[in-house]
């Protein structure tokens, strides 16, 4: 019973870089999180709810767009046609 609280409650090797994770892949390695640290690049925009804001923001710019060129559209080809008449 003691040697199984103490194989429990002992620190695995992998939080001390001695040993790889076998769950992951290369995001646990620690060489490859200081690798990244180290150089320096800019992160990702990884936040879903702010692209889609984005996305939304930039659907609305474009169907106010294409509405206004519809009635313009409209008004040019009415005045066009009372011209005729």
């Amino acid at each position: 019973m003691l040697r199984f609280l103490a194989n429990f409650f002992r620190r695995p090797a992998i939080r001390f870089g001695l040993a790889r994770d076998r769950r992951g892949g290369r995001l646990r390695d620690p060489r490859f999180v200081s690798f990244m640290a180290e150089t320096n690049r800019r992160s990702l925009d990884t936040d879903l709810q702010d692209a889609v804001l984005r996305g939304r923001k930039f659907f609305r710019h474009a169907l106010v767009t294409a509405v206004i060129i519809g009635a313009a559209w409209f008004a040019l080809e009415s005045a066009k046609a009372l011209s005729i008449f």
